[in-house]
Protein backbone atom coordinates (compact mmCIF):
# COMPACT_ATOMS: atom_id res chain seq x y z
CA UNK A 1 0.00 0.00 0.00
CA UNK A 2 1.28 3.72 -0.86
CA UNK A 3 1.35 6.31 1.98
CA UNK A 4 0.17 9.60 1.94
CA UNK A 5 4.04 10.72 1.72
CA UNK A 6 5.03 8.76 -1.02
CA UNK A 7 1.76 9.67 -2.80
CA UNK A 8 2.56 13.49 -2.14
CA UNK A 9 6.24 12.74 -3.40
CA UNK A 10 5.16 11.23 -6.69
CA UNK A 11 2.40 14.12 -7.18
CA UNK A 12 5.42 16.51 -6.65
CA UNK A 13 8.07 15.56 -8.82
CA UNK A 14 5.28 14.50 -11.34
CA UNK A 15 4.80 18.33 -11.17
CA UNK A 16 7.89 19.34 -11.77
CA UNK A 17 8.22 17.17 -15.01
CA UNK A 18 4.52 18.81 -16.45
CA UNK A 19 5.91 22.05 -15.34
CA UNK A 20 9.62 21.64 -17.49
CA UNK A 21 7.83 19.57 -20.36
CA UNK A 22 5.38 22.83 -21.01
CA UNK A 23 8.26 24.92 -20.58
CA UNK A 24 9.96 22.58 -24.06
CA UNK A 25 6.28 22.46 -25.46
CA UNK A 26 6.63 26.16 -25.38
CA UNK A 27 10.22 26.83 -27.27
CA UNK A 28 10.38 28.43 -30.50
CA UNK A 29 13.89 27.43 -30.94
CA UNK A 30 12.50 23.98 -31.74
CA UNK A 31 10.81 21.82 -35.02
CA UNK A 32 7.04 20.40 -34.66
CA UNK A 33 8.27 17.01 -34.17
CA UNK A 34 9.87 17.78 -31.05
CA UNK A 35 6.68 19.56 -29.99
CA UNK A 36 4.41 16.86 -31.01
CA UNK A 37 6.57 14.39 -28.86
CA UNK A 38 6.14 16.91 -25.90
CA UNK A 39 2.62 17.03 -26.42
CA UNK A 40 2.92 13.33 -26.36
CA UNK A 41 4.50 13.00 -23.07
CA UNK A 42 2.70 15.98 -20.89
CA UNK A 43 -0.32 13.99 -21.84
CA UNK A 44 1.16 10.67 -20.24
CA UNK A 45 2.17 12.97 -17.37
CA UNK A 46 -1.57 14.57 -16.60
CA UNK A 47 -2.87 10.91 -16.66
CA UNK A 48 -0.03 9.69 -14.34
CA UNK A 49 -1.20 12.56 -11.97
CA UNK A 50 -4.91 12.06 -12.33
CA UNK A 51 -4.47 8.59 -11.04
CA UNK A 52 -1.84 9.97 -8.13
CA UNK A 53 -4.55 12.06 -6.92
CA UNK A 54 -7.55 9.13 -7.28
CA UNK A 55 -5.50 7.28 -5.17
CA UNK A 56 -4.82 9.64 -2.86
CA UNK A 57 -7.98 10.54 -2.51
CA UNK A 58 -9.39 7.16 -1.97
CA UNK A 59 -6.55 6.70 0.75
CA UNK A 60 -7.60 9.61 2.59
CA UNK A 61 -11.37 8.45 2.34
CA UNK A 62 -10.42 5.34 3.26
CA UNK A 63 -8.19 6.42 6.41
CA UNK A 64 -11.03 9.18 7.22
CA UNK A 65 -13.62 6.43 7.63
CA UNK A 66 -11.88 4.52 9.63
CA UNK A 67 -11.49 1.57 6.52
CA UNK A 68 -7.69 1.74 7.02
CA UNK A 69 -5.10 3.18 9.43
CA UNK A 70 -1.69 5.23 9.07
CA UNK A 71 1.06 3.35 10.57
CA UNK A 72 3.86 5.77 11.96
CA UNK A 73 7.45 4.07 11.26
CA UNK A 74 10.46 5.58 13.47
CA UNK A 75 13.73 6.30 12.28
CA UNK A 76 16.22 4.33 14.22
CA UNK A 77 19.57 4.46 14.24
CA UNK A 78 22.00 1.62 15.68
CA UNK A 79 24.57 3.79 17.66
CA UNK A 80 24.71 6.71 19.70
CA UNK A 81 20.48 6.77 19.94
CA UNK A 82 18.79 8.59 23.05
CA UNK A 83 16.27 6.53 24.93
CA UNK A 84 13.09 7.49 24.15
CA UNK A 85 9.73 5.96 26.23
CA UNK A 86 6.58 5.64 24.25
Amino acid sequence: METVGSLIDKLSINELKIYHMTEQLDRTDVDEVFKKECEFKLDIMKTQRNDLLDELQQLLDDVSSGKKKLKVYRQLKMYNEKKYKD
